[in-house]
């Protein structure tokens, strides 16, 4: 007789409010959520059935809001160590600001930033990361290896674009020269990272897409081949889109046409694809989205920190785009955690034309989790709490001074202050216990971070 399998362990929160954010939003006032292994069991009002076996923990969630994991959909890690700089300009006078320095990185620097960006990420809320990393300066190391170390020692669920630059100062780009690959290397690079992490799989923990950076810092060939590559490997594609003026004033110089144009010309609308910040985007170009089914994320700080505009993010939903949220890199977004996100994606957008019908609050947490789960292709498994799907979850406690009077928890998560997060668990594992991260060490890392950054500042200022 074959043995039996070891039963599965559950965890039982119990006495929660819970916004599941499905597709019909149920909210249960007080209600229980029963994760087995790494999936959810069941859901639902009241409290849990009494007879469960291999109850490993049973948490009291009374004065807390339980949701799905916040989802992150656009990052640059690497920008951890050059936080607080070129804090007064637009975007292409900040990178031109910023690339010197950029270039200069390595592994040790590109890994002290990543633990610190996810950390800070994963503290609030964030179950599900990714990071845009387009600077592979010669000889700089394993940097793709580097950041996906260190999303699987944080226990997150990572998503890597593996991003590419090939136009550099001498074609009419912003990058330096040295800072930018070849194309046949930089679709060499991209392949390798999805040859070697990539994993397709319902709970995979490490996925790869291809993302070439920018139209000011890519060749057309880039995005083409680096279409056809992703197509071919079945991988998600990812870059920036309309972002700034200036971003559209480039295109239709070098180009002439616009970035959602050009960007269709070259393979680069579709239901694989999402784009980061599309701030300035047409009646037609949002019609575009939503016939290919590609996909925004939403970086409203970052927008707001280089003077990008506001994206038009009510029209998009109203048309069917799928929208997520993003962090941005911490160069341009210095507090580097999602909450932000989610308060000022609906204040933001409430200055625009739709002013206080622009978003509500639970628009706002959709978009930091089930639409988030829709960019990066991983609706069917996160994104929301319901029975089948991944036990990424956070537990809001909202019974403090700082939440206190506020009757609707979602209003109080939204727009209150950042909620402290009594746990956190990404595929049934704790990341996050009583507000601290235990799979890393805090201090440590801002140690660690803060010499990296130092290092870098002292390369730059000597080279």
């Amino acid at each position: 007789m074959a043995p039996s399998a070891d039963p599965v362990s559950r965890i039982v929160i119990e006495n929660a409010a819970i916004a599941t954010v499905d597709a019909h939003d149920t909210e249960y006032a007080s209600g229980h959520l029963v994760v087995a292994g790494n999936t959810i069991e069941s859901i639902g009002a009241g409290r849990a059935p009494e007879d469960l076996e291999n109850v490993v923990r049973r948490i009291d969630g009374t004065g807390h809001l339980a949701t799905p994991g916040l989802v992150n959909t656009h990052h640059h890690f690497y920008q951890w160590i050059t936080r607080g700089l070129a804090t007064d300009h637009n975007l292409f006078d900040w990178l031109v600001a910023l690339y010197p320095t950029w270039a200069r990185i390595d592994e040790p620097m590109v890994r002290a930033a990543a633990r610190g960006s996810l950390a800070m990420m994963a503290r609030g809320g964030v179950t599900t990361a990714m990071d845009h990393h387009y600077v592979y300066p010669r000889g700089s190391g394993d940097l793709s290896g580097a950041i996906i170390g260190a999303a699987r020692d944080m226990g997150v669920r990572f998503t890597l674009a593996r991003g590419s630059m090939d136009r550099g100062v001498k074609d009419g780009g912003l990058p330096p020269d040295f800072a930018v690959e070849t194309l046949d290397g930089a679709l060499a690079g991209t392949e390798a990272a999805i040859d070697a992490h990539h994993d397709a799989s319902f709970d995979s923990m490490t996925q790869v897409a291809v993302a070439p950076c920018s139209p000011f810092s890519i060749s057309t060939e880039l995005l083409r081949q680096g279409a056809e590559l992703a197509r071919r490997r079945g991988v998600r594609m990812h870059t920036h889109g309309s972002e700034t003026v200036e971003e559209e004033k480039f295109c239709h110089e070098l180009f002439g046409m616009g970035p959602t144009d050009y960007f269709e010309s070259t393979g680069w609308l579709g239901d694989d694809v999402w784009m980061a910040h599309c701030v300035h985007m047409n009646d037609s170009d949002i019609a575009a989205f939503a016939r290919t089914g590609t996909g925004v994320a939403h970086c409203p700080s970052s927008n707001a920190r280089l003077a990008a505009g506001i994206a038009r993010v009510p029209d998009m939903l109203a048309a069917g785009v799928p929208v997520g949220l993003g962090v941005d890199g911490t160069a341009s977004n210095e507090s580097g955690e999602l909450h932000t996100e989610l308060r000022n994606a609906l204040l933001i957008n409430r200055l625009g034309a739709h002013r206080e019908k622009a978003l509500n609050v639970r628009q706002a947490l959709r978009l930091g989790t089930y639409g988030g789960a829709q960019v990066l292709g991983r609706a069917d498994q996160i994104g929301s709490l319901e029975r089948g799907k991944l036990a990424d979850l956070v537990l809001w406690k909202l019974d403090t001074l700082a939440h206190a009077s506020i009757a609707d928890p979602v209003t109080a998560l939204v727009l209150g202050a950042a909620a402290p997060v009594t746990l956190s668990l990404v595929n049934g594992k704790p990341v996050v216990e009583d507000n601290h991260l235990i799979t890393a060490d805090e201090d440590a890392i801002a140690r660690v971070t803060h010499d990296e950054a130092r290092r870098l500042a002292q390369i730059a200022a000597g080279a």
